[in-house]
């Protein structure tokens, strides 16, 4: 890095720090706030458990709850590739995920969103691989939209 770069990014730490940039997963941010304190309505299928766990990794695992996540998925798989004879070769899997946070104090809805997001696998000449690979795409979608939904909650920690 040339000191030339070495001032440009110092002075973009100094401009951001001026007008009250904060990260929120330093300690006191606003990641440290919810972290821990959120329940789980525990998940009904893999791709449930999937966006749950991801969740957790990011929001952490609950302890001291004060307030629980409830969420509702949909996910659909469109046909997106074919060859010459008509057979499916490529999959696009389109997930959509309505989510509400509630206190538990008062029961009041502290924030509420929807997700949505999409990926794709490949339809192989094996059903083996091919089911591997779809729960890997739906995975992966669920990660996706379990990132989406932090940054929303977070986004918005001022009236949590």
């Amino acid at each position: 890095m040339s000191s030339f770069d070495r001032r440009a990014f110092l002075a973009a730490v100094t401009a951001l720090a001026g007008c009250g940039f904060e990260p929120v997963y330093a300690p006191g941010g606003a990641a440290a706030e919810l972290r821990g304190r959120i329940e789980y309505i525990p998940p009904a299928d893999e791709e449930g458990f999937a966006l749950v766990n991801r969740l957790q990794d990011r929001l952490g695992t609950p302890d001291a709850v004060e307030r629980t996540f409830d969420a509702g998925i949909r996910i659909d798989e469109e046909p997106a590739g074919f060859l010459r004879d008509g057979t499916i070769t490529r999959y696009n899997v389109v997930g959509r995920v309505d989510w509400r946070l509630t206190r538990i104090a008062d029961g009041v809805e502290v924030a509420s969103g929807s997700e949505q997001s999409f990926t794709s696998y490949a339809a192989t000449s094996t059903t083996v691989a091919t089911i591997a690979a779809q729960r890997d795409a739906r995975e992966r979608l669920m990660v996706t939209l379990a990132d989406r939904i932090v940054a929303d909650i977070l986004s918005g920690t001022a009236s949590l």
